[in-house]
């Protein structure tokens, strides 16, 4: 699946995690899931949706009485153009720290780790010694960031 680039919010990630899990559902299912899992009113589902459908997120179908919402982006594609929006304000000589700490702080599976290492291990073949600063046109002295 192609994505667009769209900027989704904390709160309409919580309904396309749901649709990306379970596939197409219709508004009273997700209102029924978003009120147990974050206490949202029905009429909170239906704006985050309506937002989501104007966005380009969601597509809806008409099913019967009611409306079927499906995802117009691709899970994956997504997070990585989140990721990759996140890191591209900050500074490239401490992306590799933040990279770090997110590692040592959130649960990963033998699997990737195995990926993880492969990655780093290719990586570090071609690898500067150093990376530059980007926060200024001119850059900066690591010093600076200390």
């Amino acid at each position: 699946m192609e994505t667009p680039k769209v900027e989704i919010s904390q709160s309409e990630w919580e309904v396309m995690r749901i649709i990306w899990t379970l596939g197409p559902l219709t508004s009273s299912t997700l209102a029924t899931i978003l009120a147990e899992k974050m206490g949202w009113k029905v009429a909170t589902t239906k704006t985050f949706l309506g937002r989501l459908v104007k966005k380009g997120a969601l597509s809806t179908e008409k099913n019967g009485r009611e409306f079927l919402y499906h995802t117009a982006v691709g899970e994956q594609e997504s997070m990585d153009a989140a990721v990759a929006e996140l890191f591209s304000h900050l500074c490239q000589m401490k992306i590799g720290t933040a990279i770090n700490h997110l590692m040592t702080n959130v649960t990963l599976s033998k699997h990737d780790i195995e990926i993880l290492q492969q990655t780093l291990l290719a990586k570090q073949h071609d690898a500067p010694k150093t990376v530059s600063c980007n926060c200024l046109p001119e850059g900066c002295k690591e010093a600076a960031h200390e």
